[in-house]
């Protein structure tokens, strides 16, 4: 089993920026990839980043350039710099991990509201 709990969504205005942090507990052993999701209303939840353990990271086209993926294996922490914020950016931000042990599991985070203002 893993927990996630985020945290650092706010209100900010467009052209701002925030810092999502995703906490981290349970049985880390077998992580392979973790990242950011979001999902705006009436829209399906969208992969925002990915990082796996070796670092190799992926990003959403509409992010690219502006958010940032990082992960401390010693805090246990996924973080999400999110720079240049438009008002399309709003969402509620979930974190995700997944592991593989004799299949695949994936947990989610509670999420974190991100609203941005013009």
């Amino acid at each position: 089993q893993v927990q996630l709990v985020e945290s650092g969504g706010d209100l900010v205005e467009a052209g701002g920026s925030l810092r999502l942090a995703c906490v981290m507990s349970g049985n880390l052993n077998d992580l392979n990839t973790m990242g950011w999701y979001r999902q705006a209303p009436g829209k399906q939840r969208e992969m925002v980043a990915l990082i796996t353990q070796d670092d190799s990271v992926n990003y959403a086209d509409s992010v690219k350039g502006r958010f940032i993926i990082s992960k401390d294996a010693d805090k246990r922490t996924i973080d999400l710099e999110m720079n240049g914020l438009k008002v399309e950016d709003t969402a509620v931000y979930y974190c995700m991990a997944t592991i593989f042990t004799t299949a695949w599991e994936t947990y989610w985070g509670q999420g974190t509201q991100v609203t941005v203002s013009s």
